[in-house]
């Protein structure tokens, strides 16, 4: 508790004073400024470590993000949400599907993908945000604890969501849900893991979620792009780190081109659902996560694109900071137009 308090109090600091504890003028990039709260955040010296992800392993990652993150918290108003965990046979195995309860919640639903660079993250990780998402949509999210690699490879996490999905519109009338009114979405690696359910779905001419809610999402694997050079450290997720989720998640480096793994590589983008695609100015990921915006565009998909300027990657694990709130309010409110 003493904590957050500390966290709370650090991060509602005047943004002068923010800048002056970070040590640094405020870093501005490409006409961005970084908000000096992450300013401020990534100024701690454990953000300078050199980690060798030639000897790291899965379980010691997990260590420090499976776990509940005091930065998370987003309101008192939704703290207190009942859930109900639900286990679901797949193949070779379960998984475990966690339903957050909201009072009066309209017949939609929210299937949500953790983040985590499909290695780490679970349901309590991504806990705190669910609970504000189920809140602010005002319908239940269903969040999915996913088989993560390098235990389980490619495609096996994309299969389990495909499964969660089939599971939640055929139990949708005992969750007093409208099959028709699902959505999907997740953050990082969960936003892949969304925008590829949608394509392998739309190929096999199954059903489709209604719209689908990317935050920052991994969209190609080939890691090519300019905001990889210009955010390859210093700025939380780092070029390396993406290296060694990539080889953690494939199977073979080959795999990187195929659209299942990399969504911005489909041959088309036609008939996808309606999408909110959110990216961060000091992110590694942001060009991939625009030009999958422009690609749906070009394809006559209803696509709303906002870019949070001043922001650094999985800034929805971050509630405790005013401007994250609002960021995850506003792409609610975009995605509850469609």
């Amino acid at each position: 508790m003493l904590q957050k308090l500390i966290l709370v109090i650090m991060m509602n600091l005047p943004k002068f004073i923010q800048l002056k504890l970070s040590k640094k003028a405020q870093i501005e990039l490409q006409g961005r400024k970084l908000l000096p709260s992450f300013q401020l955040m990534l100024s701690g010296p454990e953000n300078e470590l050199e980690v060798d992800y030639e000897v790291l392993t899965a379980s010691d990652f997990r260590k420090n993000y499976d776990v509940p993150n005091p930065m998370s918290f987003y309101s008192s108003s939704s703290d207190n949400m009942k859930t109900n965990d639900h286990e679901l046979e797949v193949d070779n195995g379960s998984v475990v599907i966690r339903e957050y309860l909201l009072e009066n919640s309209s017949n939609s639903a929210l299937l949500y993908f953790h983040g985590g660079g499909f290695t780490s993250g679970n349901l309590e990780s991504h806990d705190n945000l669910c609970k504000y998402l189920a809140f602010l949509l005002g319908m239940k999210v269903f969040s999915l604890d996913y088989r993560r690699s390098p235990e389980y490879k490619f495609p096996i996490p994309l299969d389990d969501c495909n499964y969660a999905y089939e599971w939640l519109i055929s139990n949708s009338k005992k969750f007093g849900l409208d099959p028709r009114k699902i959505y999907t979405g997740g953050d990082s690696a969960g936003g892949n893991l969304s925008a590829a359910l949608c394509l392998a779905r739309r190929d096999a001419n199954k059903t489709l979620p209604y719209a689908q809610f990317l935050l920052y999402p991994v969209t190609d694997l080939r890691m090519l792009t300019e905001s990889y050079t210009l955010f390859n450290k210093g700025f939380l997720l780092t070029r390396d780190m993406m290296h060694w989720f990539k080889h953690n998640y494939l199977n073979r480096s080959s795999e990187e081109t195929n659209p299942l793994a990399s969504p911005l590589l489909a041959e088309n983008f036609k008939s996808l659902p309606s999408t909110v695609i959110v990216t961060a100015g000091f992110d590694p990921l942001r060009d991939e996560g625009q030009e999958y915006f422009k690609q749906l565009q070009l394809a006559g998909v209803n696509v709303i694109h906002k870019e949070q300027k001043g922001f650094v990657h999985a800034f929805a694990q971050f509630g405790i900071i005013p401007e994250c709130r609002s960021a995850i309010k506003e792409a609610c409110t975009d995605l509850l137009s469609f």
